[in-house]
């Protein structure tokens, strides 16, 4: 069937067919850097990741591009308000890129926890100030732009095509709008390429128009232009992000006469207790916190269940279910790499059956949409025959498996990086540790002495080893935190 995406755009599924063949190049809003993130962030990232190992398991070249806003993100997600950064630097007492610099790290390190790929480009607001500047001579030459006492202004009115990706239209925006006392724009909808620096402002540059700093719409369509060229592939982000920040990136580009993002994609909020979790209310549960308490792969397999294009709702019951589900997923992973080692050569029918229907319901799931709800549907739906079929299966078909979930579920989902099968899973002592206990439990059985038996496995299952009786002897499996 090949890779079909809902364009926001054009409102509706379409095939994905990149404008170079073999290459694809993918620009994501990544994050304004002042403070810890928080699970919300973690979403983009998962869900693109995704999408970038699916790609480059079918063989493209991948161009990733997300950007870190460092400087021009006011308060009110608008042209007013302080720098969110400039703010929180005061609260700190720190340099501006100071604070950009800590929480940068903070985010990098949180999202490398969760196996997410690092990106080929992370481009800064603040290094890229002279293309912005470029930018926006551009859009004033064209007359899509005018300088106010040293700020300077997009014309929304000169754009007829302003709210097409949002669907909002240019009337209903001026019904809404209000102009402050002393406004300096044309028109209350136009926003803001350069701001003026006023006394006191910590972050500012030399411009034509006067100290000053960037707008945060032009950042990213003049960092995505430059490392991407003209009429990339895909730009994604949050769904909060879709207006005004996608829709001004937009005016901006193509009033300059750039062919800008073919193809649009958005990811849904992430909720707390149903409401939006976000900085500015406080709503939020900390990344790093989530990160220490819980198995970060857990909390990845979470944010998969549910469809990127819909809310999620996060619970605590729902991370205990998902980690469950996830050590369930592991657990036969973990199996059937055991079981190959010593296995007879030869092929199993019915467990070769079962892989192909794996491997086809995988990608008709992600095909359709990046549907990783469906995918992960996938596995559990072959777990069953897999465990029924694992103690008589032949070496050759449990090779076929191992590589199959590998590259299903850490390639593509990236859910088994290698430290949670080499370091835990595969360790000899703590296998054979755990082998030693298992047999002086079975002789307690034997010999009947209960008390024995069951006190071994309660100090186990103290440590974090669950032992599971069954017909063909005691297995046993880590129980994640």
């Amino acid at each position: 069937m090949g890779l079909v995406l809902y364009d926001t755009l054009r409102r509706k599924k379409v095939p994905f067919e990149p404008a170079t063949p073999g290459h694809v190049g993918i620009y994501v809003c990544g994050p304004t850097v002042y403070s810890d993130p928080h699970l919300g962030h973690a979403r983009g990232p998962v869900v693109y990741d995704v999408l970038r190992r699916y790609l480059l398991h079918q063989g493209y070249k991948v161009r990733f591009v997300s950007n870190i806003t460092d400087v021009g993100h006011l308060t009110d997600d608008a042209d007013q308000g302080e720098d969110k950064i400039a703010k929180r630097a005061k609260l700190e007492q720190l340099e501006p890129m100071e604070v950009a610099e800590k929480y940068m790290w903070s985010y990098f390190d949180a999202i490398q926890a969760l196996n997410v790929l690092r990106p080929s480009i992370a481009p800064r607001a603040s290094g890229h100030i002279p293309e912005q500047i470029e930018l926006t001579e551009r859009l004033l030459n064209l007359g899509y732009a005018y300088e106010r006492n040293g700020s300077v202004y997009f014309r929304v009115r000169a754009f007829p095509e302003y709210g097409k990706l949002s669907g909002k239209r240019l009337e209903e925006l001026r019904a809404g709008a209000r102009v402050e006392v002393r406004e300096e724009k044309e028109d209350p909808l136009d926003f803001a390429l350069w701001k003026r620096a006023e006394p006191g402002h910590l972050m500012r540059w030399k411009s034509p128009w006067g100290e000053g700093y960037p707008g945060w719409h032009i950042e990213c369509t003049a960092m995505s232009l430059k490392y991407l060229g003209e009429g990339f592939d895909i730009h994604a982000g949050g769904i909060d992000l879709q207006f005004p920040h996608h829709e001004c990136e937009i005016a901006q580009a193509e009033a300059a006469g750039y062919r800008f993002a073919r193809h649009w994609m958005h990811h849904n909020h992430v909720l707390l207790e149903g409401e939006k979790m976000a900085k500015s209310t406080g709503n939020l549960v900390l990344l790093h916190d989530l990160l220490q308490a819980h198995e970060p792969m857990a909390l990845r397999f979470y944010l998969l269940q549910t469809h990127y294009r819909s809310p999620m709702d996060f619970t605590w019951e729902g991370l205990e279910s998902a980690k469950r589900g996830y050590a369930r997923l592991l657990q036969a992973y973990r199996e059937v790499r055991q079981r190959r080692k010593g296995a007879q050569s030869g092929t199993t029918p019915e467990l070769e059956r079962a892989l192909d229907a794996l491997e086809k319901a995988f990608f008709a799931a992600l095909e359709d949409d990046l549907s990783t709800p469906e995918a992960l549907a996938a596995f559990f739906t072959f777990l069953p025959e897999l465990n029924r079929l694992l103690p008589e299966a032949k070496g050759d078909s449990l090779a076929r498996a191992e590589a199959l979930l590998h590259t299903l579920g850490e390639g593509i989902l990236g859910l088994f990086p290698p430290r949670v099968l080499e370091d835990k899973l595969s360790g000899p002592l703590l296998e054979g540790l755990i082998a030693l206990l298992l047999e002086l439990r079975e002789e307690a059985r034997r010999a009947k002495d209960f008390a024995k038996s069951d006190r071994i496995r309660e100090r186990l299952k103290d440590l974090g080893v669950i032992v599971e009786d069954t017909k063909e002897g005691p297995k046993w499996r880590l129980e994640l935190t």
